[in-house]
């Protein structure tokens, strides 16, 4: 009796190995603002972000003013900005808070102090943290950063952000409810160094508590 040798796993799965440069796979853009030295603000996008609860789990580049904020001044307020408003966050993308800037910055950086204007955006007073809110933005999550650590490779640093309070668009939430309407909202997704939406909705978790608005 003969036996056929097993294949490789790539290739009997058709897949190939590679080795790219980022796994930016598609996470949401966030906008944050925290406060700078003298006390005007900073505003900074990442993609780098993730909710567990009420903490937000944010990853920034050791050397950006955000993070230099954060090790001294903990409030942060994390705007989460719809996929209309890419441009504007592409705006700031080349933009540091930091003079002079930092090495590990990519080509073409530039120092700006005020991130707000050069974007576009406008400021909005927050009501439990001293960065303010970015009012274009739908979704607004003031939070205190509890802790600030270095990662594996020590080049970023990992905040855990706890959220004291919530700011939506009455646009996206389901009326007489705390709930964002998914239908309703789309975040900005960042995928592989590209900007996207989310598509229409193809299902939802046993788990959901969101009822469904009314068709009215």
């Amino acid at each position: 009796m003969t036996t056929t040798p097993l294949r490789p796993a790539t290739e009997a799965s058709g897949h190939t190995v590679i080795e790219p440069s980022i796994l930016y796979f598609g996470t949401p853009v966030v906008l944050l603002s925290t406060e700078n030295e003298d006390g005007s603000f900073n505003l900074a996008p990442m993609s780098s972000a993730w909710a567990l609860g009420h903490t937000v789990v944010l990853g920034l580049g050791r050397e950006g003013q955000t993070a230099r904020n954060l090790l001294s001044r903990p409030d942060v307020v994390i705007n989460l900005p719809a996929p209309g408003q890419w441009q504007a966050v592409e705006r700031l993308a080349p933009l540091t808070g930091r003079s002079p800037v930092p090495s590990t910055k990519a080509k073409g950086c530039r120092f700006e102090p005020d991130k707000f204007g050069a974007a576009g955006l406008h400021e909005e007073p927050s009501q439990l943290v001293r960065p303010p809110r970015v009012a274009e933005c739908p979704l607004q999550l003031e939070a205190r950063a509890e802790r600030v650590r270095p990662d594996v490779a020590g080049g970023f640093v990992i905040v855990e952000a706890v959220v004291r309070k919530v700011h939506a668009d009455p646009r996206i939430v389901v009326p007489g409810t705390d709930h964002v309407d998914p239908a309703a909202w789309s975040p900005l997704v960042y995928n592989f160094r590209h900007y996207f939406g989310l598509g229409p909705e193809l299902g939802h978790s046993y788990r959901t508590e969101t009822p469904r608005r009314s068709e009215d």
